[in-house]
């Protein structure tokens, strides 16, 4: 399934596989959007799989909201690739 990309104000869900095939659209739909708002929630429920590089957008998403002090959160039960990532990066900097 192709990766489709909605979203309300500062709400946005995320629809089909997110991998390096279709890294473009998701770059484009996020380009500078921390430059537009503070809050931005992403919703993977939908997502039916990732790749590594999907999982590197996401990454460098969060890295970006870190860098300019803005708030993102990533909910659903989407990928657990996405939640294995994460949780990798969080005992490496607990320990």
């Amino acid at each position: 399934m192709e990766l489709q990309i909605t979203n309300y104000n500062n709400s946005f869900k995320i629809k089909g596989t997110l991998n390096k095939l279709n890294l473009r659209t998701f770059n484009s739909h996020f380009s500078n959007i921390f430059e537009k708002l503070d809050d931005v929630l992403i919703n993977i429920e939908n997502v039916e799989s990732i790749d590594r590089a999907g999982v590197m957008a996401l990454a460098r998403l969060h890295n970006e909201s870190i860098n300019k002090a803005k708030r993102l959160s990533i909910v659903g039960f989407g990928c657990k690739e996405l939640y294995d990532h994460f949780k990798t990066q969080n005992e490496t900097v607990a320990a």
